[in-house]
């Protein structure tokens, strides 16, 4: 595999990560109220549309203390070592 190969790799990569968010019982804890009543935000394909997804989101909730969203990196759990295979 080339260098350009290498380069077009890595930029057609998907990295997925899942935003999501839901009251918590406890502001120092993450066990929530009502796991029914999660708000699934989406998959998104890079951190970067995932975290104004998120800043989105957040900022929609600001009233409610007990509101958290949180970006999940869907892509480590998929692939752990990073190597590009699955399983």
């Amino acid at each position: 595999m080339s260098n350009n190969d290498n380069a077009k790799s890595s930029e057609n990569k998907q990295l997925l990560h899942l935003v999501f968010g839901g009251e918590l019982d406890d502001l120092q804890a993450v066990n929530f109220r009502d796991l029914d009543a999660l708000d699934i935000v989406g998959i998104f394909p890079s951190y970067e549309t995932a975290h104004r997804a998120w800043k989105a989101k957040a900022q929609q909730t600001v009233d409610n203390a007990h509101m958290r969203y949180f970006i999940v990196h869907m892509h480590r759990l998929l692939d752990p070592d990073g190597d590009g295979r699955f399983g």
